[in-house]
């Protein structure tokens, strides 16, 4: 084992691997292959077995993975519905598959790799000497042993060994990059005749053999969902605040202990002049605003009151102030070249033009505060209010873990609630789709809570800085309603369905013409349509008065001055669209020479995982696998 070479080398590593992302990455989705061969045998690969007792190690790991990522709200149902029993196996695997190739192409991992690995942060050190107590104290709590921690190791590194030896030559070419670039940021523009099923639902005869029909086909669409009716104690630190009153010395100690929490940057205190160039604005229009600027920055710079210049030109909304923008750190939010020139600049400069996203800026330093730890006095009520809220925390914390400790197994929250003073209230039913306010937006503990039976009750969850005990007091199935429960909303759904039909054919007529010959704005004119224009978009863009419309991006970057129209119409919810080229946006060379290396990364980056993805597969595919899942 490497215990011994550790201690040997102890003082000369530099430790920079982070065990939590070992074990959490490495460990549970490459699982273990030590004892591969004894006990029982859940699956082969190539003639190499899979052991129970390594599938149950390598599951048991990813349990605890997902126990720790959902908390208190984990459960039995949701482990199902993340299929842990199959991803553990599909995983051990995968990880065999990479150990037989790269055994195959000669790469292995050596001691010292894998001390080198784990040496790389400070978490195994105590003053500078590598602790074996520490090391084995930290695996312990992270379930797992050096052992098997060091083979954890050792398969990742073989995995990024081989990654290396796939994807040595996938360095993306010039014009490689460059047309990735292009494809992300080209731009066309569209002019488009919308067609609403508005228009037409006065035409829908509303036949109750056809809304019935219209039923029969949709009905799942009108499944009334699962619902569930809690109850919930609710422990909240503001109940707590006005128990914490902490004393002038224990305000002092806060400060004295947390001095760098109220360490205050340098500032300057500046005023400018902005003249705004508008991101479409032509080269021959900048000009002229630049060379405005310039005459305005001659005048201040040879001493005209500067705040006065900025009330009669700036078009920044701080005009009216004189062009104050007041005090602001580099951290400020401000536009890069805005800050840095800010700061270059001594009390009373004025510098000369700078460019940036809005324009150009003229700036004056008014003031300079250089770093500084606040004082005691100017600091003391926000010491004050962390104090009592971190206290108030606290106390709730200690409250709610006393009821959780004292509840009875089969408890009645609400008698509870009565017993111990806490504060109880429950909701009405509701589903997933339209939760409870109290629950809305932790789409995890809805899961959890719709998992429950009734009368189950929660573990402590904490939810919006409070913390909650919840029972589930009721539950009605999910079930399929008669067509009468739900006649009003049938009917309105089928006549905007015809309406939406009746809109379609319009607009396939309208293109049909167009394509035979019509001219796009005497149609317009004929048919008493109303053409429109989207903005400038992407292919990953929104067309944005045409909003989300499948389809859309595809066919419209296919279109061209030679080929006005697409093949079809489009349609989403909301109406129907006819389509026409207007314009080509091409890339901006020179903001692709500045965002080149990004690109160029982020191409690199997919082409690896695209080739790791597709090698995994295909390794797959040609492998013996056998798996004896009734043994899982």
């Amino acid at each position: 084992m490497l215990l011994g070479l550790m201690r040997k080398h102890a003082q000369s590593w530099l430790i920079k691997f982070m065990i939590a992302m070992i074990v959490v990455v490495f460990v549970l989705y490459f699982g273990y292959s030590f004892n591969s061969d004894e006990g029982i045998k859940v699956a082969e690969v190539n003639g190499e077995s899979i052991s129970r007792a390594e599938y149950e190690l390598a599951k048991n790991n990813m349990l605890e993975r997902y126990r720790e990522e959902y908390k208190s709200i984990w459960s039995d149902d949701i482990a199902r519905m993340l299929d842990v029993k199959n991803r553990a196996l599909e995983a051990l695997v995968e990880q065999k598959i990479v150990s037989q190739e790269a055994k195959k192409l000669g790469l292995s991992v050596t001691e010292n790799e894998i001390r080198n690995e784990i040496l790389k942060e400070d978490y195994f050190f105590s003053d500078g000497i590598f602790d074996e107590n520490r090391y084995r104290a930290l695996l312990t709590g992270a379930h797992t042993t050096p052992e098997a921690f060091e083979k954890s190791i050792a398969k990742s590194l073989l995995q990024q060994k081989l990654i290396q030896f796939l994807t040595t030559f996938l360095v993306p070419g010039e014009q490689e990059i460059l047309d990735y670039y292009k494809y992300a940021n080209e731009k066309v523009k569209l002019g488009f005749v919308k067609f609403s099923p508005d228009d037409f639902k006065d035409t829908v005869e509303k036949d109750r053999d056809a809304v019935n029909t219209y039923f029969e086909e949709n009905k799942e669409a009108y499944r009334a969902p699962e619902k569930i009716k809690i109850a919930y104690l609710r422990i909240s630190p503001s109940s707590y605040a006005d128990d914490i009153k902490p004393t002038e010395d224990q305000l002092k100690k806060y400060y004295e202990d947390n001095k760098d929490l109220f360490l205050q940057e340098n500032q300057v205190k500046a005023s400018h002049i902005l003249f705004k160039v508008a991101p479409d604005a032509s080269p021959e229009d900048e000009k002229k605003i630049e060379e405005k600027a310039k005459s305005i920055l001659e005048k201040a710079k040879k001493g005209e009151d500067f705040a006065e210049l900025a009330k009669k030109y700036s078009e920044d909304t701080s005009s009216v102030n004189g062009g104050d923008v007041g005090y602001f750190s580099r951290k400020s939010g401000y536009v890069k070249p805005f800050v840095d020139a800010a700061f270059n600049l001594k009390k009373g400069e004025i510098s000369d033009l700078v460019k940036s996203e809005y324009g150009y800026h003229i700036i004056k330093v008014d003031d300079i505060k250089d770093e500084q730890v606040k004082s005691f006095y100017e600091v003391k009520s926000q010491i004050m209010s962390t104090m009592k809220s971190e206290g108030a925390i606290e106390k709730a914390a200690d409250k709610a873990q006393d009821l959780i400790a004292q509840m009875p197994y089969d408890v009645d929250l609400k008698e509870y609630a009565s017993l111990s003073e806490a504060l109880y209230n429950t909701t009405g039913f509701f589903s997933k789709d339209k939760p409870a306010s109290v629950v809305r937006g932790d789409r995890k503990l809805l899961d959890s809570l719709f998992s429950l039976d009734k009368n189950d009750v929660t573990d402590l969850v904490e939810l919006n800085n409070d913390y909650f005990i919840i029972q589930v007091v009721d539950k009605n199935d999910s079930y399929l309603p008669t067509l009468d429960e739900v006649y009003p909303s049938v009917e309105s759904d089928y006549v905007d369905s015809i309406a939406l039909k009746k809109a379609k054919a319009e607009a396939d007529n309208y293109l049909k013409a167009l394509k035979e010959g019509a001219k796009w704005e005497d149609l317009a004119k004929e048919k008493a349509r109303v053409i429109d224009s989207t903005d400038f978009f992407t292919r990953n863009g929104s067309p944005g008065k045409i909003g989300s419309v499948p389809g859309i991006q595809e066919a419209a970057f296919k279109l061209n001055a030679d080929n006005l129209y697409p093949e079809k119409t489009f349609e989403n919810s909301s109406a129907a669209f006819v389509i026409k080229w207007e314009e080509y946006q091409d890339m901006d060379k020179a903001k692709y020479e500045e965002d080149k290396e990004k690109y160029t990364e982020s191409l690199l980056l997919r082409k690896q995982q695209e080739t790791w993805v597709d090698w995994i597969e295909k390794m797959k595919a040609k492998a013996d696998i056998e798996m004896d899942k009734s043994r899982l």
